[in-house]
């Protein structure tokens, strides 16, 4: 991977900074600013998708990220910006982010004590105008006139027009953009996630890189969860943990099965770790985490697959219900 390296830049290797078995080196910039993410030490890089971001970050790619949710799209874009130093915004695209918000809109100000009206550039053109990595979350949910918007950024050097302002604005050189989505454009068809679109195809051929992010492999995902939630980082601690990671992993498999319609993200597994911390019963915080969100001709399965890893009954088990019930 061949860096395109700036004065303030300097080169280091992907090896050493995120833990990936390649000879490849990235640039890093030298200072943190204000809005360069925190890093956070617990995260696991996966390996092609931590390429395909650096691949976006050092070649000015367009790199979407598609997965379901709680696998960390967003956050890994932002934890590989933190390791190099890359200023980062996120912008949700839910159903209230309109057109004016991103492009902009003529405000209402106090001129020599007159009311005035003063154009306030929205997030595209501040953004584009910085070293920034720009991330448009849910992008598979984002309104029509929103994502048209977006459209005349894909292009590499994509410029953008303020036709308020009859002004051009060319991206800087360090502009990146990014984007999550849970479907890969093709609306919702596991009736997960309601509220999502079908993407243009026309825009969807303008990503130049689209990287699946799946859930991590069990012991992984045990070690991130530990250290979110130390009081159970101990022996007796980590194998309660890879128990309800168990558990999950047989919920998602229970999902792509078809068995039941909800399974569990690593979100819910850390929140699981927590209230267990609360509660200090496992069957108790399963329940107030998980198995309540789920409908209830599912929680007899559900409640098999907490037998099946912790060798205990949950209150909705079959094995539970008096004969003849």
């Amino acid at each position: 991977m061949n860096e395109i390296q700036a004065p303030g830049q300097s080169p280091v290797s992907v090896r050493e900074v995120f833990g990936i078995d390649s000879d490849l080196r990235v640039a890093k910039f030298a200072e943190r600013t204000e809005h360069v993410p925190q890093i956070d030490p617990a995260y696991r890089f996966n390996r092609d998708t931590t390429l395909a971001i650096l691949a976006g970050f050092t070649h000015n790619s367009r790199v979407m990220v598609q997965g379901l949710h709680g696998t960390g799209k967003s956050t890994h874009i932002e934890q590989v910006a933190a390791r190099l130093n890359w200023p980062a915004m996120r912008v949700n695209l839910d159903g209230h982010i309109s057109r004016l918000d991103l492009v902009g809109k003529d405000t209402v100000v106090v001129r020599d004590g007159q009311p005035a009206t003063q154009f306030q550039e929205g997030v595209v053109p501040w953004a584009m105008v910085q070293p920034m990595a720009l991330i448009f979350d849910e992008y598979d949910a984002g309104r029509p006139d929103v994502m048209f918007v977006i459209q005349r950024l894909l292009e590499r050097e994509g410029s953008f027009t303020l036709t308020d302002q009859n002004r051009v604005i060319h991206p800087h050189p360090h502009f990146r953009l990014f984007a999550t989505s849970n479907t890969v454009g093709l609306g919702n068809l596991n009736g997960m996630y309601h509220g999502v679109q079908r993407l243009n195809h026309a825009q969807l051929d303008r990503w130049n890189i689209v990287a699946a992010l799946n859930y991590l492999p069990l012991e992984d995902e045990a070690q991130i969860v530990a250290a979110r939630v130390p009081a159970l980082a101990d022996a007796n601690g980590m194998e309660l943990i890879r128990s309800m990671v168990q558990v999950a992993t047989l919920t998602r498999d229970g999902f792509a099965a078809g068995d039941i319609s909800t399974l569990m993200s690593p979100r819910t597994v850390i929140t699981w770790a927590e209230n267990i911390s609360i509660f200090r019963d496992p069957g108790l915080a399963f329940r107030l985490s998980f198995v309540n969100k789920c409908d209830e001709a599912e929680r007899f399965t559900i409640s098999e697959y907490y037998q099946r890893c912790f060798a205990s009954e949950l209150d909705e088990s079959f094995a539970l219900v008096p004969a003849g019930v």
